[in-house]
This record gives C-alpha cells, structure tokens and sequence, in this order.
C-alpha cells in the first residue's frame, strides 16, 4: 500500500493551497465520489477542482493548514484549519474584506494511491458570521 499521509499531504499542499487543479485527476481515481457535497456542485471528482478554484478566487489567501493526519487501513482522516480573506464573490456574497479561520475534519478513502470517496465536516456557520454573513 502507498504512503496514504503523503499521497494526502499532496492533496491539501499542492491542489488546495497552491491551487494546482490538474493534479486532481493524478490523485483522485474516476470513479472519486464526494460525499460532502455542497450547494451546486457535482458529486465525482469536478466537485474538488470547483471548490478549489471557487476557494481560491474568492480567497486569494485561501490555506488549509493540516494538523494531524490518522491512517487506518485505507481510511486516512484530517484534521485542520481553513482560513482565508475574503476578497471575492462567495456563494453570492459580495468581497468583505474579513477573514475567517475555521476547523474542518475529512475522511478519505483509498483504493491503492487514488482517493475514491471524501467526507468531510466544516464549521460553514462560523466561517459565514466571520466574513459577515449569517450569524451562526
């Protein structure tokens, strides 16, 4: 079996904080099922290029900063940190200027080196009532 942690680690350094999508289809297999899904989006593996590029447009700063990394078998659960300022349209909401900071929990699984599903939990409120938005 691959080194899940770092196969993970390229995820959230390379795609998520340096906004390289492409690498996408090389980490994820084709048949990737995003079980957190969000408002409009797919549920294959285009569901992580939108949230990456949405992310990064709206918050050019946008990092999401791993703090612990478990592997059991082939499950490897994150736990971390989201944060970003708000600098572009949002889920319809216009540029604040704040920031947020949030904790984020995900759940990955993986079929030799290719994640095939994700689960994640994000305080989505919190984030919201930091940028200005709906009071959580």
């Amino acid at each position: 079996m691959s080194d899940l942690k770092a196969l993970v680690r390229r995820v959230y350094d390379e795609v998520f904080n340096e906004g390289k999508v492409e690498l996408i289809d090389e980490l994820l297999a084709e048949n990737f099922v995003e079980h957190e899904q969000m408002p409009g989006m797919p549920s294959d593996r285009e569901a992580p290029k939108m949230y990456t590029q949405m992310a990064r447009n709206a918050f050019p700063d946008f990092r999401m900063t791993v703090e612990e990394v478990l592997q059991d078998g082939n499950k490897v659960i994150v736990r971390g940190r989201s944060s970003g300022t708000h600098k572009g349209e949002f889920w319809g909401m216009p540029p604040t200027g704040n920031t947020f900071d949030i904790a984020f929990i995900d759940i990955l699984e993986y079929d030799g080196d290719k994640m095939v599903g994700h689960w994640g939990v994000t305080d989505t409120a919190a984030m919201m009532e930091q940028l200005g938005g709906a009071a959580a």
